[in-house]
């Protein structure tokens, strides 16, 4: 494509729904085109200096994947609990998170019933060859056998994530007015974890306690979030704080076509928080849709282990906050 000059939007839109969270076609992004990546830049640093949000097109990765990802998942969380029993882990483990497991508030210091969501959680699993690090960040995924495709469908997810992330990393970096490899010399080995995260309905688990939420006000851990999520009644919320101009719990702008990325804490800190880790919560199963069933697909992205951001280290820091959503 061409261009007669520098044009702030080019490449991207803003949702009507809240201005602060723009759409970013990344397709522009990766042309090369100097006046469109110029002008994604700037939005992007606008948004993340506010909402910490973004919604992203042009990524590539086959819409069908992920329904066949979520129908192979929704078949092993409607099983019984005692077959799923058997693949129960704590947070910060590879397999099954069963009701009660999280508390997210709880990372915020907010005391909370647990979230209203069951999960299958995969990780890093590609050894470095330090016997401690494997330990800890790099153990084998789980793979339940009741889901006999569930596998095949993740480890393709799981590359483009991979790819995806880097290529956002890149986007990050030039928006924050460093060099492209700013963020990504820190991703020879990273860390990852993906989350399945299934939200029944009320006429599952009931009537929410007050408080309650599918998953409590947080911020995320790490440096970028990929969500792939469903439109509901009970679904995303973001936080814009109204003392600089926001408008406090509102919905998030949906896009079927797009992905919903936010930075966590890793990135705010990383950036001097010029960037704002991108506050948010999932909204308790609907009273008036008893039956709505949610399911997402969320992607951590982190950096690799021993990596000090701004003096601390990364996953020290990680494993803390880890602990800190488990649930009593």
């Amino acid at each position: 494509m061409t261009s007669s000059g520098p044009t702030p939007n080019c490449g991207v839109r803003t949702s009507v729904t809240d201005p602060r969270i723009p759409t970013v076609d990344l397709r522009l992004w990766l042309s090369g085109d100097p006046a469109a990546r110029a002008g994604i830049a700037e939005s992007v640093d606008r948004a993340l200096r506010s909402a910490g949000f973004l919604l992203v097109t042009g990524h590539g990765v086959d819409p069908g994947l992920r329904g066949e990802i979520r129908d192979a998942a929704r078949d092993f969380f409607r099983l019984p609990e005692r077959q799923k029993e058997p693949y129960a882990v704590k947070v910060g483990g590879r397999g099954w998170l069963g009701p009660g497991a999280e508390a997210n508030a709880y990372a915020e210091g907010i005391e909370t019933p647990p979230d209203l969501k069951e999960s299958l959680s995969f990780a890093a699993e590609d050894p470095t060859g330090d016997p401690a690090v494997d330990a800890e960040w790099f153990l084998p995924n789980t793979w339940p056998a009741e889901a006999p495709h569930l596998r095949d469908l993740v480890e393709a997810y799981l590359a483009r994530m991979r790819t995806l992330c880097d290529q956002l990393l890149e986007l990050l970096g030039v928006a924050l007015g460093e060099p492209e490899d700013f963020f990504t010399r820190h991703t020879t080995h990273p860390t990852w974890g993906f989350n399945i995260n299934w939200y029944p309905g009320r006429d599952r688990v009931g009537d929410p306690r007050p408080g309650q939420f599918r998953i409590g006000p947080h911020t995320d851990f790490g440096t970028v979030t990929v969500l792939d999520r469903q439109e509901g009644k009970g679904g995303l919320q973001v936080f814009t704080d109204p003392e600089d101009g926001g408008a406090g719990w509102e919905d998030a702008p949906y896009d079927p076509e797009a992905f919903t990325i936010n930075i966590g804490d890793l990135m705010a800190r990383w950036t001097g928080d010029r960037w704002r880790s991108g506050r948010h919560r999932v909204l308790p199963p609907p009273a008036d849709v008893p039956a709505e069933e949610l399911i997402s697909l969320v992607y951590f992205y982190e950096c690799d282990p021993g990596t000090a951001v701004r003096g601390i280290d990364s996953h020290t820091y990680l494993r803390a906050q880890l602990d800190a959503i488990t649930a009593d």
